[in-house]
């Protein structure tokens, strides 16, 4: 498995052989080989990239001397990619060339958080009944959310209302449209999770 960390920069949309193909727009690396872990040492093999410079002075010690060891500075996101040779050694960059175009991809991100929601927007019901007899108040309330005297409780799992987004979410088989190896960008097909700016983990 390869892959790349990067950074969501936005959408746009281009024309890929005559068709209109809305695109997300991908900050990919350089990311530097900041370790390289094998089964006789750690006990499984994974490659450890990290992307995205940050000062010397609000890194902790231990990572300013992990990263001195591959000759990098320090960097804000570290992420192993399992059982994947990338064929380079600790300190090397990694690019967005790893891919090409019309490659197929997964994107992990996290979503935006959206807060406490209610059970319209977190789950979408429809509210309860209309908006005539009294029930003017019920049109985004949840409605029964469980028996009275059998069973006395509320069931595990019933979907209420609660926090939304802010979680770990991977969009799978989304294809590469363009490789801009120059600039470090790659243009993925369709959407991706996460806010401008958030950090997404590309694997293919």
């Amino acid at each position: 498995m390869k892959g790349i960390i990067g950074k969501k920069a936005g959408m746009t949309s281009i024309f890929d052989n005559g068709k209109h193909v809305a695109v997300t727009v991908i900050e990919a690396g350089p990311c530097v080989i900041s370790q390289i872990k094998t089964l006789e040492n750690d006990g499984y093999y994974a490659t450890q990239l990290a992307f995205d410079d940050k000062k010397e002075k609000q890194t902790p010690k231990a990572l300013q001397g992990h990263f001195k060891k591959a000759s990098s500075t320090p960097k804000r996101k570290v992420v192993e990619f399992r059982d994947y040779d990338f064929g380079k050694q600790v300190g090397e960059l990694v690019t967005a060339d790893v891919f090409t175009e019309g490659d197929v991809v997964n994107v992990i991100g996290t979503s935006k958080g959206k807060g406490f929601q209610g059970v319209v927007k977190r789950h979408g019901f429809s509210g309860v009944g209309m908006g005539t007899h009294g029930q003017h108040d019920r049109q985004r309330a949840p409605g029964s959310i469980g028996a009275s005297s059998d069973p006395s409780h509320v069931f595990k799992g019933v979907r209420m209302a609660g926090r939304l987004g802010g979680t770990r979410v991977e969009t799978l088989n989304l294809a590469i449209v363009k490789v801009l190896a120059d600039k470090n960008i790659l243009l993925i097909k369709g959407s991706v999770p996460g806010a401008i700016g958030s950090y997404v983990l590309i694997e293919g």
